[in-house]
């Protein structure tokens, strides 16, 4: 290769599933003019996190997986050399693929028990098959970032908790089940975005850590990570001005991050990809097209990851960069490519007419981890509470955000029989009818399907509801089962006055299905709080 075939090998463009004729076309161009090195997959353009503030729709397709098998095949024909497939699938190609399997998120595999962590490789290596049958080499997963501020944003849900030493071994599990079946890794967002405000995507996250401080709890999973060889690390969007002579410089854009404490201290020499460089904390800071890619890439990254400006990175690099930093970089990229068995004239293509997924394996492993991730925070003999209620007329059954037809409720029926009632949406007044219909009852269960997953807008819970609720914990004898972020526990008021809480993180089937036979059976709880949790 000329030194500008192998400068191509560092851009890693977004390439959309759902996309029109004309954008694939000039994906196309890029592949076969610039010798790029990958692509990174995405649902669609109105999917992009950067785009949800223009209030874009996202349009859902049924045969998203198989455009997507048959774009792999396309843009893989069109290369030279073979291209390195990348997605972003935390908990699987479900993130970004309708009608494919979908895993637990990483908050509720850090609810497992230590001896449990295999299920966290099980995950790995299902999500690592799955990727592999579409032609994908490189999971962009999972979090590294420590889940140490209820407020954040835009990790939350995504990391393993707060605890560093479980966060580090989780994630390495997760690893090593995607590398046995010959998927890449990596490692997220150094030096770490767990105890920051600002959502990275839209803004530039500022932490106030020391370098001390860094080590002692952020970097410790980035440093097991490296002990054990991990196939890469992405470096995140957000400002450490410790590092930077006291400069709120984006850490992809920093020698001092990346060459001197990651380099240099940490000792890394494996694979360093940016975070997308279409968020809008770097995204804007430079007019001159192609001026962002050199930054970054001078600042130590090897792969561009989502770079807008293939053309006039390129030249920019070419332009800047010394033969021996190319060689460098291109080494670390060429060594994953071997590693994922693309190099050696063997790229295997998926194929179009195998449409299945075992979509039973995920759903007995779901089960598994519900069962073993099931968290009693609060317990008052829940179980007996309920049991002396339910033959009596003063017993009944509560659905948040869900209707009565649930899996949860469904479980229940024959041996808990009793009124049912449901909150789904209509405010206020639906909300006061509810109360009353609820005057004659003493003992309630409450499930709670809490409606979205991060933090903004209380989750999306309504003020009436939190009020309404609030006032059944301190009228009534309540039983609440929570479906979502165990964050939402802090907003609800009067939780105290619960005679039992369960946390179940996810609203799967599975966990409901554990949910009901926790609740029958009163089976020991096995999970705990991945992150701390304060009742109002």
């Amino acid at each position: 290769m000329t030194l500008e075939h192998k400068i191509g090998q560092f851009f890693f463009p977004a390439v959309f599933i759902n996309d029109t004729e004309e954008n694939i076309q000039a994906t196309e161009r890029l592949i076969r003019d610039y010798n790029i090195g990958g692509l990174t997959f995405f649902h669609s353009r109105a999917s992009a996190a950067t785009n949800y503030e223009t209030k874009k729709k996202v349009v859902l397709n049924d045969d998203s997986f198989q455009r997507l098998k048959e774009l792999i095949i396309r843009y893989q024909n069109c290369a030279t050399t073979p291209l390195l497939m990348s997605i972003d699938a935390e908990w699987g190609l479900a993130m970004r693929v309708e009608k494919t399997p979908q895993y637990p998120y990483a908050i509720t595999l850090g609810a497992l028990p230590e001896s449990e962590k295999h299920l966290v490789y099980e995950v790995g290596k299902q999500i690592g098959l799955d990727l592999k049958s579409v032609g994908i080499h490189y999971n962009l997963a999972p979090l590294a970032d420590i889940n140490n501020n209820p407020n954040n944003p835009v990790i939350g849900y995504r990391s393993f908790g707060q605890n560093k030493e479980k966060v580090a071994d989780f994630a390495l599990e997760y690893l090593r089940g995607m590398n046995d079946v010959g998927i890449l890794g990596c490692l997220k967002h150094f030096p770490g975005h767990g105890n920051t405000n600002v959502d990275s995507h839209l803004g530039l996250p500022i932490l106030k850590e020391t370098l001390d401080e860094l080590l002692a709890n952020e970097l410790v999973p980035f440093i097991k990570g490296i002990e054990n060889n991990v196939d890469s690390i992405m470096i995140g969007h957000l400002a450490v001005p410790a590092l930077n002579e006291g400069k709120d410089t984006s850490a992809t854009l920093s020698k001092s991050v990346i060459e001197t404490l990651l380099r240099k201290q940490l000792r890394y020499d494996g694979l360093v990809i940016s975070d997308a460089l279409n968020m809008h904390s770097v995204s804007k800071l430079y007019d001159q097209k192609g001026q962002l890619e050199w930054e970054a890439f001078n600042a130590g990254n090897d792969v561009l990851c989502f770079a807008e400006n293939v053309p006039e990175g390129i030249q920019e690099i070419l332009k800047n960069a010394t033969p021996e930093r190319i060689e460098a970089s291109f080494q670390r990229i060429w060594k994953c490519k071997q590693k994922a068995g693309i190099t050696d004239g063997k790229l295997s293509l998926p194929n179009l007419s195998e449409n299945d997924f075992d979509f039973e394996t995920t759903s007995k492993l779901n089960l598994k981890i519900a069962q073993n991730s099931i968290t009693k925070i609060k317990d008052n003999h829940n179980t007996v509470t309920v049991f002396d209620a339910k033959n009596r007329e003063d017993f009944a059954k509560i659905s948040i955000y869900k209707n009565t037809d649930t899996v949860f409720f469904k479980s229940l029926t024959n041996a808990l029989p009793s009124p049912e009632f449901s909150y789904e949406t209509g405010g206020e007044s639906v909300l006061k009818e509810l109360e009353k219909n609820l005057n004659r009852f003493d003992t309630l269960v409450i499930s709670l399907f809490v409606p979205k997953v991060k933090p903004l807008n209380n989750f999306d819970i309504e003020d009436s509801v939190l009020q309404f609720l609030g006032n059944l914990f301190t009228t009534k004898k309540c039983v609440l089962y929570v479906f979502g972020n165990p964050y939402a526990l802090q907003i609800i008021p009067n939780l105290e006055h619960a005679l039992g809480i369960v946390e179940m993180y996810q609203d799967f089937a599975e966990f409901q299905e554990a949910a009901a036979e926790q609740l029958l059976e009163n089976t020991k709880c096995k999970g705990t709080l991945p992150v701390e949790v304060n009742f109002r």
